[in-house]
């Protein structure tokens, strides 16, 4: 695949948000979603992943269901995905816009606390 610039991951993270169900997205709150080329060293560890182990997408910070009534004055929670490993997962440009559109669906959706089980069912109901 061809060299994908900063510029158009950005785009293609921003129109996939735009295509994910506004049942979700519109109740986003203080939510940082950004990108980075690779997970970080400290990302890794804190996951325990091996050396031949990617990761596409994480969220970091305090799911909706587990706040309690002292949550407040935090930072934003985070969802970041990876460029590279999301571009190395594709094979084309349309393989890369579906990539980013389920990665980023998949850590919103940890952001509402759904499992694993729950975020397919939902996806497979908006493809």
């Amino acid at each position: 695949m061809h060299e994908v610039s900063d510029e158009l991951f950005n785009d293609l993270i921003a129109s996939s948000l735009d295509e994910l169900p506004s049942k979700y997205t519109s109740k986003l709150e203080n939510v940082l979603i950004t990108y980075a080329d690779y997970p970080s060293d400290e990302q890794r560890t804190k996951l325990s992943l091996r050396c031949n182990q990617t990761l596409l997408g994480l969220y970091e910070g305090v799911p909706l269901p587990a706040r309690g009534i002292g949550y407040n004055l935090v930072l934003p929670d985070r969802i970041t995905l990876f460029k590279y490993p999301l571009i190395g997962a594709s094979h084309d440009m349309v393989s890369l816009r579906a990539s980013i559109k389920h990665t980023l669906w998949h850590e919103i959706a940890h952001y509402f606390g759904l499992n694993h089980d729950r975020i397919h069912e939902i996806e497979h109901n908006w493809q």
